[in-house]
């Protein structure tokens, strides 16, 4: 019998610029259950229409943010549009013990923060928007967005778009449900990874 209590569990990074999809595919993601679970980040931006602390997001204040800096409880954090998005450590530890695939939705500079903190134990996969008129097109269509807003989104889609190559894996979403099911396939093959397994594969006992 496989004994899973072996299995170590691993941190799966979902990045991508605005309009590149990462939100819907996270959602995918945790729809097929275990052995996937998520981390609610913490921020200091406040809340979106029809998002619930606790839930979506810990919306905590730039003092509060701070304090969990200096702290050490965040695995990784960054500053995003203006606001500061961290990883609380505790999800992080969860996930090793427990066997789980953590999915993680951040932005590059906290994906490159997980990498360097946990090179053997965090994926790292990039979802590339087709265009920058692609991605233009998304995020008018969210009708959520000021100018100014898509206008910042955008510069920083193109910066972010410089990195894709440093990711493990880059998945380009021209059709999201082609998306997930690439994105689906990396994670199993990671899950399945021998590297994951650190103690006999079978029970002795059974």
């Amino acid at each position: 019998m496989l004994n899973e209590k072996s299995r170590k569990g691993f941190l799966f990074v979902i990045s991508s610029p605005s309009g590149g999809g990462k939100s819907t595919i996270y959602s995918a993601l945790l729809a097929l259950g275990n052995p996937f679970e998520f981390s609610i980040s913490a921020t200091t931006r406040p809340p979106r229409k029809g998002e619930i602390d606790g839930v979506h997001y810990h919306f905590i204040t730039e003092e509060r943010f701070t304090e969990m800096v200096e702290h050490g409880d965040f695995a990784e954090w960054a500053n995003v549009h203006g606001h500061r998005y961290g990883t609380p450590r505790e999800f992080v530890d969860r996930a090793f013990a427990e066997g789980k695939i953590m999915i993680l939705e951040i932005d590059v500079q906290g994906a490159f923060q997980l990498k360097k903190n946990y090179p053997d134990d965090a994926v790292l996969v990039f979802v590339a928007p087709p265009s920058r008129i692609e991605t233009e097109r998304r995020l008018r269509t969210r009708a959520v967005n000021t100018e100014d807003d898509i206008a910042l989104r955008l510069d920083n889609a193109a910066e972010e778009i410089k990195h894709a190559k440093a990711f493990d894996y880059i998945v380009f979403n021209y059709k999201i449900e082609d998306a997930i099911t690439d994105v689906v396939a990396i994670a199993t093959a990671e899950f399945a990874s021998a590297k994951r397994f650190i103690g006999e594969i079978w029970d002795s006992e059974q």
